[in-house]
């Protein structure tokens, strides 16, 4: 396998422990260390294992969680260090993502997740001309 293609398989694992509510899959993601972070699309930092663990138990908890596919993954792999950028689609809506993923052992544990909504350019007319403003 190539070395990419175990962390774009760890990050598939991820979409589908959110996708299918698997708490102790995603438990089982993450690093089992307190450098670990995250920052979900509006909220502040969250730091640490048991800050992290707990965002996502309520997320995945949540009966009404968003649907989310993941979608154009690019692995970016640097001795023990990886990171995947994507496109996820919540509900519809694009966001851009970044998972960063530290190896342990054979595998890859994630240490940081990372989505925010993308910025759009729109066309806007004003004073009789046009003009472009990303919001």
């Amino acid at each position: 396998m190539a070395k990419d293609s175990k962390v774009i398989a760890a990050n598939a694992a991820f979409y589908a422990a959110f996708s299918t509510g698997d708490v102790a899959g995603m438990e089982r993601m993450w690093a089992d260390d307190d450098g670990i972070s995250c920052i979900h699309p509006g909220w502040p930092a969250i730091i640490g294992r048991a800050t992290v663990i707990g965002s996502w138990r309520d997320i995945l908890q949540n009966p009404q969680r968003p649907q989310i596919v993941c979608a154009e993954p690019q692995a970016i792999v640097d001795g023990d260090s990886a990171r995947v950028l994507c496109i996820e689609i919540v509900d519809g809506t694009a966001l851009a993502a970044a998972n960063h993923f530290r190896r342990v052992g054979d595998g890859w544990r994630l240490v940081h997740h990372q989505s925010s909504p993308i910025a759009q350019i729109v066309e806007q007319a004003e004073d009789d001309r046009t003009s472009r403003r990303v919001h």
